[in-house]
Parts: structure tokens; sequence; C-alpha cells
């Protein structure tokens, strides 16, 4: 089966479409949420969208409904107690991610065990994606895409210099909370892509990968978007074509790259 085959097929399109808007979406969120040293949020708050999604399937209710207003306020609720104690940001985000693992697990327990939803939303499978979840996750990302653009320069200045970004007049308790926000809508949006456990990873490789061999913030931006499109595209032909896991391959070919740009790295540095 060659590329134009499995290009006809309805589910490899919304696969696509789907994770092209994510991908852009994690791989520019990520640069910012690195060079702030708070990449952690997206694991704590991935486990507790595990939580979330547990107890949307025990309800009977559709998990990404029930996911985004408890995934936003977790991200919220980190961000305010991180302000608060700034020191103990870290252990703060073990708790809430080491709570919803374990809520996770009860709900999943009373919804008969860990069964094929759950673990598709554990660790993803966009391939099986609707086209309603597909015009919500587009929708969805869209609109972060959106804000980070309209507040680019807002949100680079307090990324560098918070201390600058108060005297220039930013409101930095609000982009504060407006980032924890989008990162919070970038994990439900990411859940059928990679699911809970390796949302982190779509998150911080991308980004990663790019600062390694990015000489300015715009070109990183740039290039982690880039890096998070192809992983993401590769990713799923791939997995179409040697039947194998969607989420796991796509995590596999941004850590493919983020190794490529590492060795270019350290091979120029010689």
């Amino acid at each position: 089966m060659n590329i134009i085959e499995i290009l006809q097929f309805d589910f490899v399109q919304r696969a696509l479409i789907t994770g092209i808007f994510v991908a852009l979406l994690c791989s520019l969120l990520g640069v910012f949420l690195i060079l702030r040293r708070m990449s952690l949020i997206g694991d704590g708050l991935s486990h507790v969208s595990f939580g979330a999604v547990a107890l949307g399937l025990s309800l009977g209710l559709f998990p990404t409904f029930i996911a985004l207003p408890i995934v936003i306020l977790a991200s919220l609720l980190i961000n305010l107690l991180n302000q608060k104690t700034r020191y103990y940001g870290d252990a703060l985000i073990g708790i809430i991610s080491s709570s919803g693992i374990a809520f996770g697990i009860i709900f999943a327990s009373i919804s008969n065990g860990f069964n094929a939803d759950i673990l598709s939303y554990l660790f993803g499978n966009i391939l099986t994606i609707s086209t309603q979840e597909m015009l919500a996750s587009v929708f969805l990302s869209g609109l972060v895409l959106a804000i980070i653009y309209f507040f680019y320069y807002h949100l680079f200045a307090l990324t560098f210099n918070e201390d600058y970004a108060k005297i220039a007049g930013v409101k930095v308790t609000f982009y504060n909370q407006l980032i924890a926000l989008l990162t919070g809508i970038s994990v439900v949006v990411s859940i059928k892509v990679v699911g809970t456990m390796l949302f982190s990873a779509l998150l911080i490789i991308p980004a990663m990968a790019s600062l390694q061999i990015s000489r300015s913030f715009k070109s990183t931006v740039i290039l982690s978007a880039v890096i998070g499109v192809i992983s993401v595209i590769i990713g799923i032909f791939t997995s179409v074509m040697l039947n194998i896991p969607t989420g796991g391959t796509i995590v596999i070919v941004n850590l493919l790259f983020f190794l490529i740009a590492f060795s270019a790295r350290q091979f120029f540095k010689m």
C-alpha cells in the first residue's frame, strides 16, 4: 500500500487534519514552557486528564467534554499554587499528577477496568477519531494558536525576563494564567493523538530538538512547529503501513528528530 492509496481512507484524512493542528499547537506552546522551565506542567496535566477521562467513561459521558473543564481548572490551580509557593512548584505538580492517576485507577475499576476505550485514551489512537472529535480538536487548536499569535510579544517578554515584563507593563499574572489555560486545552485536544501517557513528549521533544540548532527565538518557534507537524505526518503513515500503534510511532519519530538535532549540535561544536 503506497501513500496515495492510504490518503484515500477517510480515517487517515481525519487523522492528518487533526494531527497537524495539534502538532502545531503543542510544538509552539512547548517552546514557551521549556524556556520558562514549566515543561513538567504538561506531564502533570496529562495524568489529571487520565483521571478525568476515566470519570467520563464511568459515568457514560463523552470523556473529552468531562476532561476539558477539569484539566483547565487543574492547570489554573497548579499555576496559582506555583505563584504562591514558588519553590515547591515541581512538588505540587507531582502531588496533583499522582492524585490524577489515583482517581483514574479508581474510576477505571468502577467502569469495568482498563477496557479498549480507556486504553485508546491512555496511549492514543488518532486513526479512530470521529468527524465530531476532529472538528472539536481543530476548533480548540485554532483558537489557542490564534491567542498565541495575538499575544506573541507579551508571551515572548514574559518567557525571557519576567521582571522586565513587569516594568514594561505586561500583566504577568494574567499571562501566567493564560499559559496555564492554553496548556490545559492542549492536553485535552492531544488525548486522541498520543494519549494521556505520551502527551508530554508531543509538547517537549519538538521544542527541545529545535533548541539544539536554532539561533533565535523566532527560528526556534518555527522549526519546532515544522518538526512537530512532520513527525505527526510520518508517524501516521508509518503506523498505517506497518500496522503499529500511532501514538507511540509519532513519539518515536519526534525522538529521532531530537537525536539528529542533538548529534548535529555536538558535531559542529567539534
